[in-house]
Protein backbone atom coordinates (compact mmCIF):
# COMPACT_ATOMS: atom_id res chain seq x y z
CA UNK A 1 0.00 0.00 0.00
CA UNK A 2 1.37 3.40 -0.95
CA UNK A 3 0.74 6.60 0.94
CA UNK A 4 -0.02 9.99 -0.53
CA UNK A 5 2.79 12.51 -0.51
CA UNK A 6 0.40 14.93 1.24
CA UNK A 7 0.17 12.63 4.27
CA UNK A 8 3.56 12.22 5.99
CA UNK A 9 4.23 8.81 7.48
CA UNK A 10 4.74 10.44 10.87
CA UNK A 11 1.05 11.39 10.93
CA UNK A 12 -0.25 7.87 10.31
CA UNK A 13 -1.60 6.13 13.41
CA UNK A 14 -1.37 2.34 13.58
CA UNK A 15 -3.49 0.91 16.37
CA UNK A 16 -6.17 -1.72 17.03
CA UNK A 17 -9.84 -0.89 16.39
CA UNK A 18 -11.91 1.10 17.05
CA UNK A 19 -10.29 3.81 14.96
CA UNK A 20 -12.09 6.75 16.56
CA UNK A 21 -10.52 10.02 17.55
CA UNK A 22 -12.19 12.60 19.75
CA UNK A 23 -11.20 15.58 21.84
CA UNK A 24 -13.50 14.40 24.62
CA UNK A 25 -11.92 12.73 27.66
CA UNK A 26 -13.30 11.08 30.76
CA UNK A 27 -12.52 14.27 32.67
CA UNK A 28 -14.33 16.61 30.25
CA UNK A 29 -17.31 14.28 29.94
CA UNK A 30 -17.72 13.89 33.70
CA UNK A 31 -17.28 17.62 34.16
CA UNK A 32 -20.04 18.31 31.64
CA UNK A 33 -22.42 16.00 33.50
CA UNK A 34 -21.65 17.85 36.72
CA UNK A 35 -22.38 21.12 34.91
CA UNK A 36 -25.67 19.66 33.62
CA UNK A 37 -26.70 18.95 37.21
CA UNK A 38 -26.17 22.55 38.33
CA UNK A 39 -29.75 23.74 37.61
CA UNK A 40 -31.12 20.92 39.78
CA UNK A 41 -28.49 21.67 42.43
CA UNK A 42 -29.43 25.34 42.63
CA UNK A 43 -33.16 24.61 42.86
CA UNK A 44 -32.58 21.94 45.50
CA UNK A 45 -30.67 24.47 47.61
CA UNK A 46 -33.49 26.99 47.14
CA UNK A 47 -36.26 24.57 48.09
CA UNK A 48 -34.56 22.48 50.80
CA UNK A 49 -31.95 24.97 52.03
CA UNK A 50 -29.32 23.83 54.51
CA UNK A 51 -30.69 20.30 54.85
CA UNK A 52 -29.92 19.70 51.17
CA UNK A 53 -26.54 21.43 51.30
CA UNK A 54 -25.21 19.31 54.15
CA UNK A 55 -26.26 16.02 52.52
CA UNK A 56 -24.75 17.04 49.16
CA UNK A 57 -21.44 18.12 50.71
CA UNK A 58 -21.24 14.95 52.81
CA UNK A 59 -21.92 12.66 49.83
CA UNK A 60 -19.38 14.36 47.57
CA UNK A 61 -16.65 14.51 50.22
CA UNK A 62 -17.24 10.87 51.26
CA UNK A 63 -17.14 9.74 47.63
CA UNK A 64 -13.87 11.55 46.94
CA UNK A 65 -12.24 10.23 50.14
CA UNK A 66 -13.40 6.70 49.34
CA UNK A 67 -11.89 7.04 45.87
CA UNK A 68 -8.56 8.14 47.38
CA UNK A 69 -8.50 5.18 49.76
CA UNK A 70 -9.55 2.67 47.08
CA UNK A 71 -6.92 3.65 44.52
CA UNK A 72 -4.26 3.87 47.24
CA UNK A 73 -4.96 0.35 48.50
CA UNK A 74 -4.84 -1.00 44.94
CA UNK A 75 -1.68 0.95 44.01
CA UNK A 76 -3.52 2.50 41.08
CA UNK A 77 -2.92 5.96 39.59
CA UNK A 78 -4.74 8.85 41.23
CA UNK A 79 -8.13 9.38 39.54
CA UNK A 80 -9.52 12.13 41.74
CA UNK A 81 -9.25 14.79 39.04
CA UNK A 82 -11.50 12.96 36.54
CA UNK A 83 -14.68 14.10 38.37
CA UNK A 84 -16.12 10.56 38.44
CA UNK A 85 -16.18 10.36 42.25
CA UNK A 86 -17.62 13.88 42.50
CA UNK A 87 -20.35 12.92 40.03
CA UNK A 88 -21.20 9.71 41.91
CA UNK A 89 -21.48 11.57 45.21
CA UNK A 90 -23.61 14.30 43.64
CA UNK A 91 -25.99 11.85 41.94
CA UNK A 92 -26.38 9.84 45.14
CA UNK A 93 -27.14 12.99 47.14
CA UNK A 94 -29.81 13.91 44.60
CA UNK A 95 -31.50 10.56 45.29
CA UNK A 96 -31.61 11.02 49.08
CA UNK A 97 -34.20 12.77 51.24
CA UNK A 98 -33.23 16.13 52.73
CA UNK A 99 -32.43 15.84 56.40
CA UNK A 100 -31.04 12.30 56.11
CA UNK A 101 -28.50 11.67 58.90
CA UNK A 102 -25.12 12.64 57.48
CA UNK A 103 -23.40 9.45 58.58
CA UNK A 104 -25.91 7.48 56.49
CA UNK A 105 -25.17 9.68 53.48
CA UNK A 106 -21.45 9.01 53.99
CA UNK A 107 -22.05 5.24 54.18
CA UNK A 108 -24.04 5.40 50.95
CA UNK A 109 -21.27 7.26 49.12
CA UNK A 110 -18.58 4.91 50.39
CA UNK A 111 -20.67 1.93 49.30
CA UNK A 112 -21.20 3.42 45.84
CA UNK A 113 -17.47 3.96 45.30
CA UNK A 114 -15.99 0.90 47.00
CA UNK A 115 -18.67 -1.76 46.45
CA UNK A 116 -20.26 -0.78 43.15
CA UNK A 117 -17.18 0.68 41.46
CA UNK A 118 -13.83 -0.57 42.73
CA UNK A 119 -14.82 -4.13 43.66
CA UNK A 120 -15.63 -4.55 39.98
CA UNK A 121 -12.28 -3.15 38.86
CA UNK A 122 -12.80 0.60 38.90
CA UNK A 123 -14.07 3.16 36.42
CA UNK A 124 -15.35 1.59 33.20
CA UNK A 125 -15.65 -1.93 34.60
CA UNK A 126 -18.64 -1.65 36.95
CA UNK A 127 -21.82 -3.35 35.79
CA UNK A 128 -24.23 -1.40 38.01
CA UNK A 129 -24.78 2.33 38.33
CA UNK A 130 -22.77 3.19 41.49
CA UNK A 131 -25.08 5.93 42.76
CA UNK A 132 -28.12 3.67 42.55
CA UNK A 133 -26.25 0.86 44.29
CA UNK A 134 -25.50 3.28 47.12
CA UNK A 135 -29.14 4.27 47.32
CA UNK A 136 -30.33 0.65 47.24
CA UNK A 137 -27.97 -0.25 50.10
CA UNK A 138 -29.24 2.66 52.19
CA UNK A 139 -32.87 1.85 51.43
CA UNK A 140 -32.41 -1.79 52.43
CA UNK A 141 -30.50 -0.85 55.59
CA UNK A 142 -32.47 2.17 56.88
CA UNK A 143 -35.87 2.18 55.13
CA UNK A 144 -37.56 4.55 57.59
CA UNK A 145 -34.90 7.26 57.29
CA UNK A 146 -34.83 6.83 53.51
CA UNK A 147 -38.59 7.33 53.22
CA UNK A 148 -38.99 10.30 55.55
CA UNK A 149 -39.59 13.37 53.42
CA UNK A 150 -39.65 17.10 54.06
CA UNK A 151 -41.69 19.83 52.40
CA UNK A 152 -39.75 22.58 50.61
CA UNK A 153 -38.84 25.74 52.52
CA UNK A 154 -40.44 24.91 55.89
CA UNK A 155 -39.14 21.33 56.16
CA UNK A 156 -42.30 19.74 57.58
CA UNK A 157 -42.46 15.95 57.33
CA UNK A 158 -44.94 14.87 54.67
CA UNK A 159 -45.64 12.28 51.98
CA UNK A 160 -44.31 12.56 48.44
CA UNK A 161 -46.71 12.89 45.47
CA UNK A 162 -45.89 9.33 44.37
CA UNK A 163 -46.60 8.00 47.85
CA UNK A 164 -49.97 9.79 47.87
CA UNK A 165 -50.88 8.35 44.47
CA UNK A 166 -49.90 4.88 45.70
CA UNK A 167 -52.09 5.23 48.79
CA UNK A 168 -54.99 6.56 46.72
CA UNK A 169 -54.81 3.44 44.57
CA UNK A 170 -54.95 1.21 47.64
CA UNK A 171 -57.99 3.08 49.03
CA UNK A 172 -59.78 2.88 45.69
CA UNK A 173 -59.15 -0.87 45.52
CA UNK A 174 -60.77 -1.20 48.95
CA UNK A 175 -63.75 0.91 47.87
CA UNK A 176 -62.84 3.78 50.20
CA UNK A 177 -63.80 6.47 47.68
CA UNK A 178 -64.30 9.31 50.17
CA UNK A 179 -60.94 8.72 51.86
CA UNK A 180 -59.27 8.48 48.44
CA UNK A 181 -60.77 11.81 47.34
CA UNK A 182 -59.66 13.49 50.57
CA UNK A 183 -56.12 12.23 50.01
CA UNK A 184 -56.22 13.39 46.39
CA UNK A 185 -56.83 16.92 47.62
CA UNK A 186 -53.32 16.88 49.11
CA UNK A 187 -51.66 16.46 45.73
CA UNK A 188 -49.68 19.49 44.48
CA UNK A 189 -50.42 21.20 41.19
CA UNK A 190 -48.77 20.00 37.98
CA UNK A 191 -46.80 23.27 37.88
CA UNK A 192 -45.39 22.81 41.40
CA UNK A 193 -44.52 19.24 40.46
CA UNK A 194 -42.78 20.41 37.27
CA UNK A 195 -40.61 23.07 38.90
CA UNK A 196 -39.88 21.02 42.02
CA UNK A 197 -41.86 22.76 44.74
CA UNK A 198 -42.86 19.41 46.27
CA UNK A 199 -41.53 16.96 48.83
CA UNK A 200 -39.13 14.32 47.60
CA UNK A 201 -35.47 13.50 47.14
CA UNK A 202 -33.06 16.43 47.03
CA UNK A 203 -32.35 16.58 43.31
CA UNK A 204 -35.27 14.61 41.87
CA UNK A 205 -38.17 16.99 42.40
CA UNK A 206 -37.56 19.56 39.64
CA UNK A 207 -38.32 18.05 36.25
CA UNK A 208 -37.65 21.45 34.67
CA UNK A 209 -34.08 21.65 35.99
CA UNK A 210 -33.31 18.06 35.01
CA UNK A 211 -34.68 18.55 31.49
CA UNK A 212 -32.48 21.64 31.07
CA UNK A 213 -29.50 19.53 32.12
CA UNK A 214 -30.52 16.80 29.69
CA UNK A 215 -30.70 19.26 26.80
CA UNK A 216 -27.17 20.41 27.64
CA UNK A 217 -25.89 16.81 27.57
CA UNK A 218 -27.62 16.19 24.24
CA UNK A 219 -26.02 19.35 22.84
CA UNK A 220 -22.58 18.25 24.04
CA UNK A 221 -23.11 14.80 22.57
CA UNK A 222 -22.61 12.89 25.83
CA UNK A 223 -26.02 11.21 25.65
CA UNK A 224 -28.53 10.52 22.90
CA UNK A 225 -32.31 10.44 22.84
CA UNK A 226 -32.92 6.69 22.65
CA UNK A 227 -32.63 5.61 26.29
CA UNK A 228 -34.36 8.60 27.94
CA UNK A 229 -36.91 8.78 25.11
CA UNK A 230 -37.81 5.09 25.32
CA UNK A 231 -37.77 5.15 29.14
CA UNK A 232 -39.98 8.22 29.57
CA UNK A 233 -42.15 7.31 26.58
CA UNK A 234 -42.89 3.84 27.92
CA UNK A 235 -43.91 5.18 31.33
CA UNK A 236 -46.09 7.82 29.66
CA UNK A 237 -47.88 5.35 27.37
CA UNK A 238 -48.53 2.78 30.09
CA UNK A 239 -49.71 5.27 32.72
CA UNK A 240 -51.87 7.05 30.14
CA UNK A 241 -53.60 3.75 29.39
CA UNK A 242 -54.17 3.24 33.10
CA UNK A 243 -55.39 6.81 33.53
CA UNK A 244 -57.83 6.55 30.62
CA UNK A 245 -59.20 3.12 31.53
CA UNK A 246 -59.71 4.05 35.18
CA UNK A 247 -61.18 7.49 34.49
CA UNK A 248 -58.35 9.41 36.15
CA UNK A 249 -57.56 11.55 33.13
CA UNK A 250 -54.29 13.01 31.85
CA UNK A 251 -53.17 14.33 35.23
CA UNK A 252 -52.29 10.74 36.13
CA UNK A 253 -49.50 10.20 33.57
CA UNK A 254 -48.27 13.76 34.23
CA UNK A 255 -47.68 12.91 37.88
CA UNK A 256 -45.82 9.76 36.90
CA UNK A 257 -43.62 11.72 34.50
CA UNK A 258 -42.75 14.67 36.73
CA UNK A 259 -43.03 13.02 40.15
CA UNK A 260 -40.45 10.75 41.70
CA UNK A 261 -37.11 9.95 40.12
CA UNK A 262 -38.12 9.33 36.51
CA UNK A 263 -36.40 12.36 35.00
CA UNK A 264 -33.10 12.03 36.83
CA UNK A 265 -33.14 8.28 36.26
CA UNK A 266 -33.90 8.45 32.55
CA UNK A 267 -31.56 11.36 31.76
CA UNK A 268 -28.61 10.89 34.12
CA UNK A 269 -28.66 7.31 35.45
CA UNK A 270 -29.93 5.04 32.69
CA UNK A 271 -27.66 6.76 30.15
CA UNK A 272 -24.51 5.89 32.11
CA UNK A 273 -21.95 5.01 29.41
CA UNK A 274 -20.56 1.98 31.23
CA UNK A 275 -23.74 0.24 32.32
CA UNK A 276 -26.02 0.85 29.29
CA UNK A 277 -26.00 -0.88 25.87
CA UNK A 278 -23.70 0.32 23.10
CA UNK A 279 -26.00 -0.42 20.16
CA UNK A 280 -28.81 1.86 19.01
CA UNK A 281 -31.39 -0.91 19.01
CA UNK A 282 -30.12 -2.10 22.38
CA UNK A 283 -30.56 1.34 23.91
CA UNK A 284 -34.20 1.43 22.87
CA UNK A 285 -34.76 -2.04 24.33
CA UNK A 286 -32.98 -0.96 27.51
CA UNK A 287 -35.13 2.18 27.84
CA UNK A 288 -38.36 0.27 27.23
CA UNK A 289 -37.35 -2.32 29.81
CA UNK A 290 -36.63 0.40 32.39
CA UNK A 291 -39.96 2.08 31.71
CA UNK A 292 -41.89 -1.19 31.89
CA UNK A 293 -40.28 -2.23 35.18
CA UNK A 294 -40.73 1.23 36.69
CA UNK A 295 -44.43 1.23 35.87
CA UNK A 296 -44.96 -2.30 37.20
CA UNK A 297 -43.19 -1.50 40.48
CA UNK A 298 -45.09 1.77 40.90
CA UNK A 299 -48.50 0.27 40.17
CA UNK A 300 -48.23 -3.22 41.65
CA UNK A 301 -45.21 -3.21 43.97
CA UNK A 302 -45.10 -2.26 47.61
CA UNK A 303 -42.83 0.71 46.92
CA UNK A 304 -44.21 3.93 45.34
CA UNK A 305 -41.03 4.50 43.32
CA UNK A 306 -39.43 2.03 40.91
CA UNK A 307 -36.77 3.92 38.93
CA UNK A 308 -33.77 2.82 41.00
CA UNK A 309 -34.50 -0.89 40.92
CA UNK A 310 -35.63 -0.87 37.28
CA UNK A 311 -32.30 0.58 36.16
CA UNK A 312 -30.28 -1.83 38.32
CA UNK A 313 -32.24 -4.80 36.94
CA UNK A 314 -31.72 -3.64 33.36
CA UNK A 315 -28.00 -3.10 34.08
CA UNK A 316 -27.88 -6.89 34.55
CA UNK A 317 -29.33 -7.33 31.07
CA UNK A 318 -26.94 -4.96 29.29
CA UNK A 319 -24.37 -7.60 28.22
CA UNK A 320 -27.16 -9.84 26.89
CA UNK A 321 -28.79 -6.94 25.04
CA UNK A 322 -25.47 -5.99 23.44
CA UNK A 323 -24.83 -9.59 22.45
CA UNK A 324 -28.09 -9.97 20.52
CA UNK A 325 -28.27 -6.48 18.99
CA UNK A 326 -24.69 -5.95 17.82
CA UNK A 327 -23.95 -6.00 14.09
CA UNK A 328 -22.10 -9.01 12.66
CA UNK A 329 -18.36 -8.65 12.04
CA UNK A 330 -17.64 -7.45 8.52
CA UNK A 331 -17.33 -10.53 6.32
CA UNK A 332 -18.81 -12.79 8.99
CA UNK A 333 -22.14 -14.56 9.20
CA UNK A 334 -25.20 -13.59 11.17
CA UNK A 335 -25.85 -16.25 13.79
CA UNK A 336 -28.65 -18.69 12.84
CA UNK A 337 -28.97 -17.00 9.44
Amino acid sequence: MSTSMSTPLSELIVSPAPHITSEATVKTAMRDVVIALMPALLLSLYFFRWQAATVIITCVVAAVLSEVVAVKLQNKPNTIDDYSAVLTGLLLAFCLPPGLPLWMAAVGSASAIIVAKHLFGGLGQNIFNPAHVGRAILLASWPVAMTTWKTPIDGVTTATPMAIIKEVGKLEALGETIAANELMAQLPSIWDLFIGNVSGSIGETSALALIIGGIYLLYKGHIEWRIPGAFIGTVFVLTTLVGVTTGKGLWYPAFHLFGGGLMIGAIFMATDWVTSPITKKGRIIFGIGCGLLTTIIRLYGGYPEGVCYSILLMNCCTPLIDRYTKSPIYGGRVKNA
